[in-house]
């Protein structure tokens, strides 16, 4: 087990016996093998001899986060679920010290390829304590309002007053009165509206899909010039939240997001995460993939969690393939110890 440089110096010390008490013959002896075991652990892992590192590592041996993966993937490879659950279970042997890039670019992907691939719960219940204790104790980081300055504004005497206006939108069957010169500069999607009314005097722009209740806050807002005057039920968030995506109104999103965010419990944090990702709202989907690791000890019991993170879901309006949420997570994943343990700035995110 030792090599021969090793045991050359071995005997070049024993020479100088005299000088050297018996118990540090034997510490010194004791730390050519332990380094000689790593360095046979290492090699084992590396050509997939699991069972010889499983050995090794029952001497007292400890894991790197090396001969941990490559263990892992031999296991998984070779289908050896007992294996794979004493291994997932000794995770929290390793040291935080060791979570390198490597557990971003190879531990990851196949700790979530496992997830993806067993339906068994034991090994789901263990990757679960496996992604909170990386993702970490700090706080979710949180999302930030955008301070966008309005370009325009008007007195709220103005909102929805018939005589002082010079165009109408009809909503849920109902005009609704406003100003031209502040919708021009609101948004993209106003000025298209705008841009694309029918000639005639009278005419009135229709808006389907959006209540009534919840245009008037959209109108408010801009009204207004911000969201401080706002008074938003709980009730009524979500529907903000789409309107504003709809109408390009990124401050106002945001806001909505915030609301949504601080809102987020074991019980709805899925129906908030599948209306956050059926609009395209990124920040509020991302913060709550966190909320997701950060409780997935708990989640992972819950029967709705297994379905969002196994099912396909339904086709997004947002262009592109339906999300996945395994790889989605992984990605949050991967920022997170990124910022907390490889990041020169350690822990700036959090």
């Amino acid at each position: 087990m030792m090599s021969l440089e090793e045991i050359l110096a071995e005997g070049s010390e024993a020479g100088g016996e005299k000088r050297t008490s018996h118990s540090e013959g034997t510490l010194r002896t004791g730390k050519a093998k332990l380094r000689a075991l790593r360095e046979a652990m290492y090699h084992s892992a590396e050509h997939g001899h699991v069972d010889i590192t499983i050995d090794i590592r029952s001497l007292g041996v400890p894991w790197t986060l090396h001969t941990w993966l490559e263990s892992l993937k031999t296991c998984f490879l070779q289908q050896r679920r007992p294996l794979i659950q004493g291994l997932l279970k000794d995770f929290s042997c390793i040291q935080e010290d060791e979570y390198t890039e490597e557990l971003i670019t190879h531990g990851l992907p196949l700790m979530f390829q496992i997830l993806r691939a067993s339906k068994n719960e034991v090994i789901s219940q263990q990757l679960a304590v496996i992604f909170t204790q990386c993702y970490g104790p700090f706080p979710i980081p949180k999302l930030t309002e955008i301070k966008k300055k309005q370009t325009s504004r008007l007195d709220p005497h103005f909102l929805n007053n018939k005589e002082m206006s010079d165009v109408t939108f009809l909503v849920e069957g109902k005009p609704f009165y406003a100003h031209k010169v502040l919708l021009f500069t609101a948004s993209a999607r106003f000025k298209t509206l705008l841009s694309n009314r029918p000639a005639a005097e009278n005419t009135c722009i229709e808006i389907s899909h959006v209540k009534y209740n919840i245009f008037q806050l959209v109108m408010q807002y801009l009204y207004c010039g911000g969201t401080e005057l706002l008074h938003i039920r709980n009730t009524e968030v979500m529907e903000l939240l789409s309107a504003a995506k709809f109408f390009q109104l990124e401050a106002l999103q945001r806001h909505c997001e915030i609301i949504c965010s601080k809102n987020i419990t074991i019980e709805t944090c899925v129906d908030i995460y599948k209306h956050a990702k059926f609009l395209g709202a990124t920040e509020l989907s991302t913060y709550i993939e966190g909320y997701f690791l950060k409780n997935m000890v708990l989640l992972i019991e819950l029967e709705n969690f297994k379905q969002l993170l196994y099912e396909v879901p339904a086709e997004s309006p947002i262009p592109g393939p339906a999300y996945d949420v395994l790889h989605d997570l992984e990605g949050t994943l991967a920022t997170r110890i990124h910022s907390i343990h490889l990041s020169s700035s350690k822990g700036s995110v959090v």
